[in-house]
């Protein structure tokens, strides 16, 4: 490949670094925002996003998703519960499995963080033609995956068995 076409990729993968920077930030200021741990902030919107996806999570799975040992991910969902964030429901058929769910005052807490985003961010894709939301689409899966599979193989076999962590 040209010049041009390093110097374009190099320009890409440096924008890809600022957005990684950005949305830091962006969950920095929403778990200070609301009075959370930054933890219990990634955690929320992990049991969110499970659910949005139809796979709640269990305990276990969480920390996984979060990145905490087992005293830590049960610490951040007392915390989430006692503040009507989260609610544990146990498992009909085998009562030892629960799962996170989020309350209304969850969902209500998301929302009023990243709606306005979400209004923002359809604003932007709004101007791609539906070929071009496919390769953007396939663009950002292999990131997604790219970096999923580095942070496995960097941080050693406990991350690797979350990998493919996203619900």
């Amino acid at each position: 490949m040209t010049d041009g076409g390093r110097e374009a990729r190099e320009h890409l993968v440096e924008l890809l670094q600022d957005y990684g920077d950005e949305a830091g930030r962006l969950g920095q200021a929403f778990a200070a925002g609301q009075g959370l741990h930054r933890t219990d902030a990634q955690a929320l919107l992990a049991v969110l996003r499970a659910e949005r996806a139809g796979a709640a999570l269990t305990p276990g799975r969480l920390g996984e998703e979060v990145g905490l040992s087992s005293g830590a991910t049960t610490a951040a969902v007392d915390r989430l519960e006692r503040l009507g964030h989260v609610h544990r429901v146990r498992d009909d058929v085998d009562r030892r499995r629960v799962t996170l769910h989020h309350d209304p005052a969850g969902a209500d807490v998301g929302r009023a963080w990243f709606g306005p985003l979400a209004t923002r961010l359809d604003a932007v894709v709004a101007d791609y033609s539906p070929d071009e939301l496919a390769l953007v689409t396939r663009f950002l899966g292999d990131v997604v995956d790219a970096v999923a599979r580095h942070r496995a193989e960097m941080a050693g076999p406990e991350v690797s068995r979350a990998e493919g962590g996203r619900p």
